[in-house]
C-alpha cells in the first residue's frame, strides 16, 4: 500500500494534484491542509467577477466538504503548519505533531507590496490572491452602496486585469505604476502603448511613469501622493505589484530555496527525500512559471510519479491570455532576453514576434484581432523542456 500523501495548499496546484492521483490511484490516503477556507474555485475567474456582477460565493464550485467527498480524503481548513520535521516526517501544528508518508508543497505565492500599509489604512487598502482576500475586497467595495473609485497600483498581469474588470463594472479605477507602459513584461513598448490607449478610452484613469511618494487614510478614504507632487483621492486601493513565492517553511525546514522558489529537480523532488513541491511557490530546473498551463502540466506529472510512473515535467509553449476585453492580449514571455522585436500589423491589431540572434522565434505577443495567430505561433516557438 501506498505512503500517506499530505499535501499543503488547496489552490489549483494542491487540488489539481489530488484529482490527477485520484484518477490514478482510488484507495490512497491523501490528506490537505490549507490556511484559507478550503472552497474549489478557478482562481483566473476572480479577476472577471465584477464585470459579470458574481458575488464571490457564486465563484466558489464546492466547499471543502464537498472537495472532501469528492476526493475521499481529509481536507483540514484554516490550519497553518508551523514547521517540518523532515528527520522525524511530520508536520507541527501548534501543540500537534501529524505524521506524513510523503509531502507536497503546494503553497503558492504571497502578494509583495512594496511598502507596509498604513494602519490608517486598514480597511481600504487590499491585495487579491485568493477568494478569501475577494471576498473581502468585494465586501469593502460593496459596502460603498455606489460605484467606488479604486486606486490601483502596478500595471502588471494582475493590476490590468482589474482595471478592465472593475471599470466595466461601473466603477472609477486610476492606475498607478512607474513604468511607462503597462505589462511591460508581456508586451513591448509599441504593444504596451495600444494596451494603455485602448484603457484610456474605457475611462480608467492612467498614471504611469509615477511613484507613490505618500499613501495615507482617514474616515473618507484614502489620500494618496504623486512624485510629481500631484493628489489623488481614492475610496479604496488595490495593491497589484507582484507575487513572491512562498518559500519560508521549506527554508526553515533546510530545504534548498531562492527567491525564484522551492528547488525542485524535472520530477518536482525537493532537496529533502519524500518531498516535493509545485505550482507558484516551485522553481522546477531553475524555472518558476506562475501560469495555469505549467501547473496542470506539472500536476499531471507529479501524479504519474507518486503512483510508481517517474515522470518528468516537460513544458510545451504555454501563451498567456490577459483578461482585458478592452484589448484582447496574448503573450509567450521568452526565458531569454530577445536580440529584437519584428512587429507587424496597423492600430491595434499587432503581433511583435520576439527573435535571437539566429532569428528563431523565442517568444511573441499579440493585441487586438491578432489574438487570433495563438496557436499558429505557438507551435512554431520551440519547446521549452525543465
Amino acid at each position: 500500500m501506498s505512503a500517506p500523501l499530505t499535501i499543503l495548499g488547496t489552490g489549483m496546484a494542491g487540488l489539481g494534484l489530488a484529482r490527477q492521483l485520484r484518477i490514478r490511484d482510488s484507495e490512497r490516503r491523501i490528506t490537505l491542509i490549507t490556511a484559507d477556507s478550503g472552497d474549489d474555485y478557478s482562481k483566473p475567474l476572480l479577476s472577471t467577477g465584477f464585470a459579470k456582477q458574481i458575488s464571490p460565493e457564486k465563484l466558489v464550485g464546492r466547499n471543502a466538504l464537498q472537495v472532501a467527498d469528492e476526493l475521499r480524503a481529509v481536507v483540514r481548513t484554516h490550519t497553518r503548519v508551523d514547521a517540518i520535521d523532515t528527520q522525524a516526517a511530520e508536520l507541527v501544528l501548534g501543540s500537534e505533531r501529524l505524521a506524513y508518508g510523503e509531502l507536497v508543497l503546494a503553497t503558492g505565492a504571497a502578494p509583495r507590496p512594496p511598502f507596509d500599509i498604513p494602519d490608517s489604512l486598514r480597511g481600504r487598502a487590499f491585495t487579491i490572491n485568493d477568494l478569501d482576500d475577494y471576498r473581502a475586497f468585494h465586501a469593502a467595495l460593496t459596502a460603498l452602496e455606489r460605484p467606488g473609485r479604486v486606486a490601483i497600483l502596478g500595471a502588471g498581469l494582475v493590476g490590468c486585469e482589474y482595471a478592465n474588470d472593475l471599470r466595466a463594472g461601473g466603477h472609477e479605477v486610476v492606475m498607478i505604476a512607474p513604468e511607462n507602459t503597462p505589462l511591460i513584461r508581456l508586451l513591448p513598448e509599441p504593444l504596451g502603448r495600444v494596451l494603455g490607449k485602448a484603457f484610456l478610452d474605457i475611462g480608467i484613469d492612467m498614471k504611469l511613469g509615477r511613484m507613490i511618494e505618500a499613501l495615507q487614510g482617514d474616515d473618507a478614504g484614502a489620500a494618496l501622493t504623486l512624485g510629481d507632487g500631484q493628489s489623488l483621492k481614492a475610496d479604496l486601493v488595490l495593491i497589484a505589484t507582484g507575487l513572491m513565492p512562498r518559500i519560508e517553511l521549506a527554508r526553515q525546514a533546510g530545504l534548498e530555496v531562492s527567491a525564484e522558489g522551492i528547488h525542485t529537480d524535472r520530477y518536482l523532488r525537493t532537496s529533502a527525500p519524500g518531498i516535493y513541491a509545485l505550482g507558484d511557490g516551485a522553481c522546477v530546473a531553475g524555472l518558476n512559471a506562475m501560469y495555469v498551463q505549467p501547473l496542470q502540466t506539472s500536476a499531471k506529472a507529479l501524479a504519474a510519479t507518486l503512483t510508481d510512473t517517474p515522470t518528468p515535467v516537460r513544458y510545451g509553449a504555454w501563451p498567456i491570455l490577459v483578461k482585458t476585453p478592452a484589448c484582447p492580449v496574448v503573450a509567450l514571455p521568452s526565458r531569454r532576453t530577445p536580440a529584437r522585436w519584428r512587429i507587424e500589423g496597423e492600430g491595434s491589431d499587432l503581433t511583435a514576434l520576439a527573435e535571437d540572434e539566429e532569428g528563431q522565434l523565442i517568444g511573441f505577443a499579440l493585441t487586438g484581432r491578432s489574438v487570433r495567430r495563438k496557436v499558429e505561433l505557438a507551435r512554431a516557438a520551440p519547446r521549452l523542456l525543465v
